[in-house]
């Protein structure tokens, strides 16, 4: 079982963001990477500036898009 949680560390204990679907009294493995991301009160200019690297894409994702999405053949700009 794998499991993502985000948790908030107040300086003694991890406390989850939502509740988890564990057994109490059972030991667990956590792997601990801190989440870089902008805070809740940035607009959506701070989000995609917090984002900006962090995708891997082909170089003609751009133009290409309709191919990766939805497999369409490449070169078909601007046909449906």
């Amino acid at each position: 079982m794998n499991k993502m949680v985000t948790v908030v560390f107040d300086g003694n204990v991890l406390r989850p963001d939502a509740p988890l679907d564990l057994t109490p009294n059972t030991r667990y493995v956590i792997t601990i990477q801190e989440l870089k991301s902008p805070s809740p009160d940035g607009d959506a200019w701070d989000v995609l500036e917090a984002m900006v690297g962090t995708v891997e894409a082909s170089e003609d994702w751009s133009s290409e898009h309709d191919h990766y999405l939805y497999g369409t053949p490449k070169g078909n700009l601007g046909n449906p």
